[in-house]
């Protein structure tokens, strides 16, 4: 990953692990991101001291994690609208699958977009809330630009772990694992956000 990291193909592997986690949400793209931005805060500082690294770009880094958590959305989104009794019954062998898509699902018909928001930080959120919205016909408008909002969110408090880490804790394995333990806990506070019952002044807004 450290030699990776410092050449531009960087981008395309985190692209390409972030649009697919939509579907293989154990595909570590979060992990990947972080990493990244710590090679990125590394590089500046190899800058600093006249060396000519110029890859990753931490803006570039971003705009690309970003876009590919949208457009993965979109694909997760059009295939479900497509196939909704196949993936039902696809979700429904699995008991686990089947809880999550009814409280995700629930839970985006009631609290609506903000929802997405908060989704896309939770483990396998994403992939629920965006295979459920197409698979209920969710309309484009009501989901898709929170999509975009989520994808942007997370991609900034990923990328911006990474970076601010590596500049503080140094592009170490130690800057990488504090940042990667703050994405989990962002993540468990999504899922808890998620879990947690809506109150009558929250359902009826």
């Amino acid at each position: 990953m450290g030699a990776l990291a410092v050449t531009p193909w960087i981008y395309v592997v985190v692209a390409g692990s972030v649009l697919l986690d939509v579907f293989l949400p154990v595909l570590p793209s979060g992990v990947l991101v972080i990493a990244a931005a710590t090679a990125a805060a590394g590089t500046k500082a190899a800058d600093a001291v006249g060396a000519n690294a110029d890859v990753p770009d931490i803006l570039a880094l971003m705009l690309c994690a970003a876009t590919a958590s949208c457009l993965g959305d979109l694909v997760a989104y059009r295939l479900a609208w497509r196939g909704g009794h196949r993936l039902d019954r696809a979700i429904a062998r699995s008991r686990r699958l089947t809880r999550a898509q009814a409280r995700l699902g629930a839970a985006l018909m009631r609290g609506g977009g903000m929802l997405v928001l908060i989704a896309r930080f939770a483990p396998a959120g994403r992939s629920v809330v965006s295979l459920g919205a197409g698979a209920m016909h969710r309309r484009a408008a009501e989901f898709l630009p929170w999509s975009a909002l989520a994808g942007f969110a997370w991609a900034g408090y990923s990328v911006g772990l990474g970076y601010f880490g590596g500049q503080w804790l140094g592009a170490t394995w130690l800057g990488t694992a504090v940042s990667v333990l703050a994405l989990f806990a962002a993540g468990a506070a999504a899922a808890y956000a998620l879990r947690r019952p809506m109150t009558p002044k929250q359902s009826n807004a």
